[in-house]
This record gives structure tokens, C-alpha cells and sequence, in this order.
């Protein structure tokens, strides 16, 4: 869940029409794009709080989710709407003074049990981290057109082998940086969203797709239907595993079943949501919001 929730923000940055350029976001239609985020924030706490369903509060406040990050995140975006050439560098300027900021001592109040009664101290986590997610989009929209899209004129530097190529420098580079704040800075910590956990996130998704380039060098290779399924419905996709982890936990004690229940669990969970993202994909159904 730790990378998961990071890998979703990196995943929509990288293809957002911010990277594409396509066409700038005000802060109106952002609000009204994000309005279904912030109903499935409150549905959240409701149906939680109805079933009574275990909430770690450590993770993102008491009242807090990542429905509400990811609004908070859209929103932000179209306040300070920038080319996507220059995004990584507002980014890059929001995680660093983000992280001096936790180094004089706001990582010791978010991870801490205090607790106050307003509504700020109650969410700490969620409210503060915010800045995290943000910073780690605005990177990923200049990573996105720089890899994926850039200028027309750039057509010869989008060539498969020279992106391969820059995909694995930047990624062995984000695992060097990742080693050297871990090891030296604070360690990583996806409560915080800190510097460490912003370049650990983008390192491992890096990898991952740096090990999908050399696909190409498989004959006959062709990209599965069950990742184009996936791939057009990240949101929907992540919803309705969230809904069977709930289940899941609801119905028995996570923790105490055997290890063959556990197996059985996981197979069920994934052939559940792959037919799930082949019949949205067969009718059509893409469910996006920003």
C-alpha cells in the first residue's frame, strides 16, 4: 500500500495532460473534476465508521484518506499552472524546502501521538504529506514529457533505444539518491512523504518500467490486453481492490490465517479484479477524473 498510493500519483502524472501539454487546468474545473474524489473521501469515512472497520489513524489522520490527497493534489496543481518543461523544478523546490521543514522538527510532531482537537492536528498526517504528493507529481508531469512526449522537434531523442537508455540512468540515479537520504537524511516514510520516500517511489516505478523496455528485445513480444485493461482504468481499478480489501478484513482475522488461505486470498483478489478491468474495457467504461 506504502508504494501503491505513490506509484497511482506517479503513474497519472506521467501521461496527465500537463506532461502531454495538451491544454492548462483552471482551478475551477479542477474543483469540479476532483468533486468525486472528495464524495468518495466522505463516503469512505461513512461506510468506515458505519461497519465499524479498523482505521489506523497513524496513516493518514483520523478523519483523512487518499481520496482527499488526490484532490488536494489536482487542486493544487491548477493554482500554480506552469509548463510541463518547468514542473519538475517547482517540484524538486517544494520537496526540498518540504523536507528542510520536517528536519527542523515537523517529522517529530507527524509522527508523534499528539494530538490535538482541531481539525488540522486530527489530520496531520494527510494535511501535511500533501505537500509530498504534490512535489512528486509536479516532477513526474516534467518526467512524463521528457521521456514520453517533449518538443516535436525532439522526435529523434524519442527513439526506443535512447529512451530506454535515459529511463535506466534516471532510475539507477533515483536509487542513488534514495540510498543517500535514507542512509543519511531521514529515513524513508510514507507517512510523511518525505524526500526519501518521493525518490524510492520514483526509482521503483522507474525500474519497473526500464525492465518493460527490454520487451522489445523478446521476438514476437506484444504489450498483454490485461495491462491495456488496467492501464484504462487506474482509478476504477483502484477502488474496487480497495472495496475487496475491505471485505477481506471484514470477513476473517488477516493475521492468523495460514499461509495456503492467504495464497488463496490473493489469486481470488486478482482474478476478481482482472475480470473486472476486461468487462469495463469490453462496455467501455472508464471511470477518470482529473
Amino acid at each position: 500500500m506504502d508504494i501503491g498510493v505513490g506509484s497511482f500519483i506517479v503513474a497519472n502524472a506521467l501521461v496527465s495532460r500537463q506532461a502531454r501539454g495538451i491544454a492548462k487546468t483552471n482551478l475551477r474545473n479542477a474543483i469540479s473534476s476532483t468533486c468525486p474524489l472528495i464524495v468518495l473521501g466522505f463516503a469512505r469515512i461513512f461506510f468506515t465508521s458505519s461497519v465499524d472497520y479498523q482505521v489506523h489513524v497513524g496513516e493518514y489522520g483520523v478523519h483523512w484518506n487518499f481520496f482527499f490527497t488526490l484532490a488536494g493534489v489536482a487542486i493544487l496543481t491548477s493554482i500554480i499552472n506552469l509548463p510541463p518543461s518547468y514542473c519538475g523544478i517547482l517540484g524538486w523546490f517544494i520537496l526540498v524546502v518540504y523536507e528542510v521543514i520536517l528536519l527542523l522538527g515537523l517529522n517529530e510532531y507527524l509522527l508523534s501521538n499528539e494530538r490535538g482537537h482541531d481539525i488540522i492536528s486530527q489530520n496531520k498526517e494527510g494535511i501535511f504529506s500533501i505537500f509530498g504528493y504534490w512535489g512528486l507529481y509536479l516532477v513526474c508531469v516534467q518526467l512524463g514529457n521528457y521521456l514520453f512526449f517533449g518538443k516535436p522537434g525532439d522526435a529523434a531523442l524519442r527513439t526506443n533505444d535512447w529512451a530506454r537508455i535515459r529511463v535506466w540512468i534516471i532510475c539507477l540515479l533515483f536509487w542513488l539518491f534514495t540510498v543517500l537520504l535514507d542512509g543519511h537524511v531521514e529515513r524513508v516514510s510514507r507517512r510523511m512523504c518525505n524526500l526519501a520516500y518521493v525518490t524510492v517511489v520514483l526509482a521503483m516505478n522507474l525500474q519497473v518500467f526500464a525492465v518493460l523496455t527490454l520487451a522489445d528485445y523478446v521476438p514476437g513480444y506484444k504489450v498483454a490486453a490485461l495491462i491495456e485493461y488496467f492501464d484504462r482504468n487506474l482509478l476504477g481499478s483502484f477502488l474496487l481492490a480497495n472495496v475487496l480489501t475491505g471485505m477481506v478484513n471484514l470477513s476473517m482475522d488477516t493475521l492468523s490465517v495460514s499461509p495456503f488461505v492467504a495464497l488463496a486470498i490473493l489469486v481470488g483478489y486478482a482474478y476478481i479484479l482482472s475480470i473486472a478491468a476486461a468487462v469495463a474495457h469490453f462496455y467501455g467504461i472508464r471511470l477518470k477524473f482529473w
